[in-house]
């Protein structure tokens, strides 16, 4: 789909010296981007004033909107593929699974403190969402998560057991299994996954072969390490048994923190203002430069 406007011109020296110096280094950029000039071009989907919006195909308010769930729709706009209701069912309840309601988890701190200084519950929720999309936790570790069960499952099919595959990272560790979808580090185990096993069977899914294999990874690591998967590792493998590659799912769960985020947004909101997590002088532990009289 094309959207046309009109351009706008710059008649400087310096502008018309930059675009020709960009011809001569890279002249099929330059006729891609006359191409494009003054035009949006998506492929996936717009709206026509008297005909529709489209979505990957679909009509949206004939085909999609009270035809489809609203997570059926999310994960169209985010893949292009339209699921089955059970699919996007499961996939909305692990949502509940991580987004808790907990102001000491980092990105819902940010939301408290918005919610103290009553900044607007958008930005408090967004600016949460944003510091979510960490290496170390939130959606950005689903690709490693995805990548690594997918990865393993094709070593697995060509013929190393998990314990070979647990062997091969924790010796490029130096001992040490670290592996994106397994251990936490609070506690032990993860309460989430009997949950999201009970949603699963509830929805008519059965075990596939990437979760059966995260599984027989994670007794290995139980029996060397007394270390078992978490979230991550289960929705990664379940998910790579639904076909989706990672940066889908990384889209998929692009805003997953953000209702926990709200709640902790309006929890501050409703108490007095600055009182979150308020500290005296005497909290601090500095560790810079002693007193010191200042010279008149």
């Amino acid at each position: 789909m094309t959207f046309s406007a009109k351009p706008t011109h710059n008649n400087s020296t310096q502008s018309n010296s930059t675009q020709s110096n960009s011809t001569q280094s890279n002249p099929q950029q330059i006729e891609c981007l006359n191409q494009r000039r003054g035009r949006i071009i998506s492929n996936t989907g717009g709206w026509f004033p008297g005909k529709g919006v489209f979505s990957h195909g679909y009509n949206m308010l004939e085909e999609l909107v009270g035809e489809k769930t609203y997570f059926q729709i999310l994960i169209l706009n985010a893949t292009g593929k339209l699921v089955d209701k059970p699919l996007a069912d499961w996939i909305e309840a692990i949502y509940g699974c991580l987004s808790w309601p907990d102001p000491r988890i980092w990105c819902n701190q940010i939301g408290a403190l918005a919610g103290t200084v009553r900044t607007s519950v958008v930005a408090a929720t967004t600016i949460g969402a944003l510091a979510a999309d960490s290496r170390s936790y939130g959606p950005y570790t689903l690709l490693d998560g995805v990548n690594f069960i997918q990865s393993a499952f094709k070593q697995h099919q060509q013929g190393m057991s998990a314990v070979e595959i647990v062997a091969e990272i924790t010796d490029a560790n130096r001992g040490k299994p670290y592996i994106v979808g397994y251990i936490r580090p609070i506690a032990k185990g993860d309460e989430r996954l009997e949950t999201m096993e009970r949603v699963g069977k509830k929805l008519g899914f059965s075990e596939g072969k990437h979760v059966t294999l995260a599984y027989e990874i994670e007794k290995v690591l139980m029996e060397k390490f007394d270390e078992g998967m978490n979230i991550n590792g289960y929705m990664s493998a379940f998910l790579s048994d639904q076909g989706f590659t990672a940066e889908e799912v990384y889209r998929m769960y692009a805003v997953m923190v953000a209702s926990g985020v709200t709640a902790c947004y309006v929890d501050t909101f409703n108490q007095p203002a600055n009182s979150f997590l308020p500290l005296r002088c005497d909290d601090l532990d500095y560790q810079g430069a002693a007193a010191r009289a200042v010279p008149l």
